[in-house]
């Protein structure tokens, strides 16, 4: 195979990105009563929408699936070949289906619709050619006609499938404004994601990673820095008599009192505290925690449990957790 010219390949780039971003462009007037029917449909469905393709259309398909599961909308791929040899029992009493093809005419989608309609399902159409039998046979038809696919021969599905996937989004994004998904409803679906875990994990959850470091305001310096190094959050709580937590003893603390003091054999905790520390309740966000530590430029909050010390919570802690 001969190298081919630098600006050739440029300009093929460029050729396939322009009709790509056609595509989708084409896509603007379409976006009419079809569509909103085809929405309205999907949010009053009671049971799952029921996505189906074959070929590229059926990759398509999968990725919608996706997509509507983890924004509300219950959702799952049946391939079209495959459910015309069995899995058709797939589809449920009050499930919505959504058949994807670019020609709307292949064999396996003229068996597949009938049946669909058969089953008293309700049949969306999301095809790029109108005058399919696709078309003729769905309850609502989404349009996805594009003018030319980006394959120099206009055969391999390029365009076309970009018209499908964003109809999807479309889609998507769609329900979510008809349903009021909400950050807090999307995080519920990616607990293992960042996102989630901002939106669940409290500082309750995190201080259980650790021991609890405390000293009496009276307990010498040498059994605080004793605390800080054993229990490896980089400070200590100062209690008073009450068991109160009243100050803490940061690395920074003691740093500041080597060079303050000369002589420190007869200090206190007490004496070396930072008064009034920052603090969280532990049923509180660990994002909340997060952001009085941005605040106030500081690596470690106390945790409290109504009015009793319940533990520290570290800078590193929220950045283990994937928080920042």
């Amino acid at each position: 195979m001969k190298n081919k010219p630098t600006s050739l390949i440029i300009t093929s780039a460029l050729k396939t990105l322009q009709l790509e971003a056609d595509s989708i462009l084409e896509l603007i007037p379409y976006a009419g009563e079809s569509l909103v029917t085809a929405v309205e449909m999907l949010a009053a469905c009671k049971g799952r929408v029921v996505i189906s393709g074959i070929g590229k259309s059926a990759i398509v398909a999968q990725k919608i699936v996706a997509t509507m599961n983890s924004t509300g909308t219950p959702a799952l791929f049946m391939h079209a070949a495959d459910a015309i040899h069995g899995d058709l029992g797939m589809i449920q009493q009050d499930d919505v289906v959504i058949v994807i093809s670019k020609s709307g005419d292949s064999p396996e989608i003229k068996v597949l619709a009938p049946l669909v309609k058969n089953f008293g399902n309700k049949l969306i159409g999301m095809v790029g050619n109108m005058q399919s039998y696709l078309a003729a046979h769905a309850d609502v038809v989404i349009n996805t006609t594009v003018s030319q696919e980006a394959c120099p021969n206009n055969l391999a599905p390029t365009t076309s499938t970009t018209a499908q996937m964003v109809m999807g989004d479309v889609l998507a994004i769609c329900l979510i404004e008809v349903k009021d998904f909400k950050t807090v409803d999307f995080a519920k679906f990616h607990p293992g994601g960042a996102l989630g875990k901002r939106m669940y994990l409290k500082c309750g959850d995190l201080i259980k990673l650790h021991e609890k470091p405390f000293v009496s305001e009276d307990e010498s310096i040498k059994n605080v820095i004793v605390e800080i190094s054993k229990k490896r959050l980089g400070a200590t709580v100062i209690l008073n008599k009450d068991e109160k937590p009243i100050g803490i003893v940061t690395d920074g603390d003691v740093r500041r009192m080597f060079e303050k003091y000369d002589d420190f054999i007869n200090l206190k905790a007490k004496d070396i505290m930072s008064i009034n520390p920052k603090m969280i309740q532990e049923n509180f966000l660990a994002v909340e925690a997060l952001q009085i530590m941005k605040a106030f430029n500081i690596n470690q909050i106390v945790v409290m449990n109504n009015k009793e010390y319940a533990g520290i919570l570290h800078l590193h802690d929220l950045i283990k957790e994937g928080i920042i």
